[in-house]
């Protein structure tokens, strides 16, 4: 097997990097970087669209770490964040994944969804998460230990997880948790406003909606509103879309595939935004 030698990754500076807004709900920020000084792996929870990638996309820019994000889904396997041999130009080469480019460049990967991935992914991430803080790449020989900076990070909804797809209390309490939530109102209009454009007073009637939306989750509806979604709304209605066009555009079909679910909801919208 012909091995090429690795070339190293440059990485943008961290001064030449914005640093994405965040809104802080509680003291989540000092924690993150408590963490990050005492080499903690941190567990992330809360629904979706509640903040938990701009958090992490946040606190990474803010520190100056590299970030390595990966969506985690059915198939990915443990070899998708380590890496694998290639072939390139005749040669084997070996392609280190993002778990691995993490270690070695001292930065934060961070796997959205954990529970998502096989069950092989829970494994690798083990010894990392512990006082070894290694990565044993068996198909290389190479045992690499991950320095001061390398901080890994999983999230997950556990409002969403059934008996077949969920995080083991194994694995679980390997993890500094944080616990993320909806914002209050006024401080999801701010964002909403920021993000969007669309003025505060204008945003509000689309926060008002959303929350009145979330007390139906279980019900009519699998997840609630997501602050996303209501920045998509703003973001359309600020460019000129009619108001109820946009809600449902970008609220009401986003939730649901179902005729008489879907014209509830448009009836909720109704009679909030009237």
């Amino acid at each position: 097997m012909n091995m090429i030698p690795r070339l190293p990754v440059e990485m943008p500076s961290a001064d030449l990097v914005d640093i994405p807004a965040y809104t802080a709900s509680g003291n989540e920020r000092f924690l993150f970087e408590k963490a990050w000084e005492r080499r903690l792996p941190l567990l992330l929870k809360g629904p979706t669209g509640s903040g938990k990638t701009r958090f992490i996309t946040h606190m990474a820019a803010q520190l100056g770490l590299p970030l390595f994000t990966v969506a985690c889904h059915d198939d990915l396997s443990a070899a998708d964040l380590t890496g694998r041999h290639l072939l390139k130009g005749g040669d084997t080469v070996w392609v280190d994944g993002p778990l691995t480019r993490a270690v070695r460049e001292g930065g934060l990967c961070y796997l959205d969804e954990i529970v998502e991935a096989r069950k092989d992914v829970a494994v690798v991430l083990h010894p990392l998460t512990d006082d070894r803080r290694i990565l044993p790449l068996e198909r290389t020989g190479e045992l690499l230990t991950a320095p001061p900076s390398f901080m890994i990070a999983v999230s997950y909804n556990p409002g969403y997880q059934n008996l077949l797809k969920n995080l083991k209390p194994s694995t679980r309490q390997r993890f500094v948790s944080i616990s993320f939530d909806f914002l209050p109102r006024e401080a999801e209009i701010a964002v909403v406003a920021q993000e969007s454009g669309l003025d505060e007073a204008a945003v509000a009637p689309l926060v008002d909606l959303a929350r009145r939306l979330r007390t139906l989750k279980g019900q009519d509806i699998e997840e609630g509103v997501s602050t996303r979604l209501v920045v998509y709304a703003a973001s359309l209605i600020a460019a000129g879309l009619p108001r109820q066009e946009a809600v449902i555009a970008a609220i009401i079909e986003p939730l649901t595939d179902e005729p008489e679910v879907r014209a509830g909801l448009v009836e909720v919208a109704r009679a909030v935004l009237a």
